[in-house]
């Protein structure tokens, strides 16, 4: 294989037999968490955090551990970034120190400029457009659930609340990456942005699957597989909770809505939650919740994504597989 940079920086920078593959990758570390160790020696990882985080910081950072690598964990305090540093000499920089870049940030057109000029594999650790690292961790949880990543194609996937987030973005393509039914429900005036519509309809028609996107949320959940949702507030908008939350109401995932989706379906949510108000105690903590196993599977799917990547880079096939 020819060595090749990549880089996920959004969920459709995967084929669909590409995504497969990392999924697998992420089976396999389920099962042995040092299957692969691409960073031993230890390589370094810088993992770059603007915005608060636990399960990402946890994951990427005990992750690039495990896979025999030293996580360079750079808070935006701590780094010139947060002082005005043009990221492309961060990028200069940190490409000639790291083996990979993984970042936690604000603008999609941030980690697309530290891509831009790095040598080493980037990552989207979450951007306000795309947060693929979650979606790849979830679709590895409907595999651990739902009979392997093969029985991902053609399953019925449902998303509530805020359809214009980057959760509600990432489900939409990377739903139509893996050949899914994607449904994202809304709002009016929180409905996502037409052209990454666009975008997963392209790329569902190729792979069998279909997008519906819909104000109606007993629409999108009637004989879904999985149920999704996230918080209504994102970072930095707590204070407009009251306000902000008003629209969302009919979106909270409860009893009700679960009992339209099939009788065997999955509840998945990102975290952090807050129970009473996008989804009710009696779901989250229920029989069909599978919250906790989603978390710790961002630590499988990441390790999976970093490997695969690190094997186009040095053109190493035994590291996809």
């Amino acid at each position: 294989m020819t060595p090749q940079l990549r880089h996920m920086l959004r969920d459709d920078d995967l084929t669909h037999e590409e995504q497969k593959q990392v999924l697998e990758l992420g089976m396999k570390f389920r099962e042995n968490r040092f299957y692969k160790q691409p960073f031993a020696g230890p390589q370094g990882v810088a993992v770059i955090f603007d915005k608060p985080s636990t399960r990402t910081r946890s994951s990427f950072s005990i992750g690039v551990a495990e896979l025999g690598g030293y996580p360079l964990v750079i808070d935006k305090s701590g780094s010139q970034l947060g002082r005005g540093e043009p990221v492309a000499d961060t990028a200069r920089v940190l490409t000639r120190m790291a083996y990979g870049i993984v970042w936690r940030t604000f603008g999609q057109d941030r980690v697309e400029e530290m891509a831009k000029y790095a040598d080493c594999p980037v990552v989207n650790a979450l951007t306000d457009e795309f947060h693929p690292c979650q979606i790849l961790a979830d679709f590895l949880t409907l595999a651990q659930f739902k009979g392997g990543v093969d029985a991902l194609k053609g399953m019925t996937i449902a998303y509530l609340g805020d359809a214009a987030n980057n959760m509600s973005n990432s489900y939409l393509l990377g739903g139509a990456v893996a050949g899914m039914h994607v449904r994202v429900a809304g709002p009016h005036g929180y409905l996502p942005d037409p052209a990454i519509v666009a975008d997963a309809e392209r790329i569902a028609a190729e792979n069998g699957g279909s997008i519906l996107v819909t104000t109606d949320p007993k629409e999108a959940v009637a004989g879904a597989d999985c149920v999704f949702t996230d918080t209504w507030v994102s970072m930095g908008e707590e204070a407009e909770y009251a306000i902000r939350s008003k629209p969302f109401w009919p979106y909270q995932v409860n009893d009700e809505l679960m009992a339209l989706a099939k009788p065997d379906a999955l509840f998945q949510h990102c975290l952090p939650a807050y129970r009473g108000k996008e989804v009710t105690s009696s779901v989250i903590d229920g029989p069909q919740s599978v919250v906790w196993d989603e978390a710790e599977n961002r630590l499988h799917a990441q390790k999976a994504l970093l490997t695969w990547l690190v094997g186009w880079q040095r053109g190493d096939e035994s590291l996809l597989a």
